[in-house]
């Protein structure tokens, strides 16, 4: 094994645990704590989207190319609710229930990864890809399809990520 091969494995290594230590921290964050408290331990989240109430929805995520991401609403007298992992399956399945346009997508997990167009015809639609690890361990997408238009949810569901494909095992 290479000496640089060495040096990039534990430098990744390093970085993975960094990153499963702040997600781990993050969610021992108790409600109603200061959100200047949480900005000097954490940083700034990389996303943000007022609130109707004056306060703000506020979102650390990985995204694009990571899979994990927290988010907490900021009321108006700068305390935080609670922070809650929300690239897992069971956050996921908010979108089933009532409307969901792309505004209140992105202000409820950030950013997707990714968004294309898929299908044929009339079953061509806009799809938003959010990276995550499904059922906590199989690196995945969850596909949201936002009809044609790209103007609201019609449906959603988990795949595997191409990203993570081997191609050494594929069947040529």
């Amino acid at each position: 094994m290479s000496k640089y091969y060495k040096t990039a494995r534990t430098a990744l290594a390093a970085a993975a645990l960094a990153g499963l230590t702040a997600c781990a921290n993050l969610a021992q964050i108790p409600p109603g704590a200061p959100y200047a408290d949480v900005l000097t331990q954490f940083g700034r989240p990389n996303f943000e989207c007022p609130l109707a109430n004056g306060g703000s929805r506020v979102i650390w995520t990985q995204q694009p190319m990571g899979q994990y991401a927290w988010g907490t609403n900021v009321g108006t007298d700068g305390r935080v609710d609670r922070v809650v992992p929300l690239l897992t399956d069971a956050h996921f399945k908010v979108l089933a229930e009532g409307d969901w346009g792309p505004e209140r997508v992105r202000c409820e997990f950030g950013p997707p990864a990714v968004i294309e167009e898929s299908g044929l015809g009339e079953k061509r639609e806009v799809v938003w890809s959010y990276r995550y690890k499904e059922n906590s361990v199989w690196n995945s997408l969850m596909y949201v399809y936002m009809g044609r238009d790209g103007s609201k949810v019609t449906h959603f569901h988990p795949g595997p990520d191409p990203m993570y494909d081997d191609d050494k095992f594929m069947w040529r």
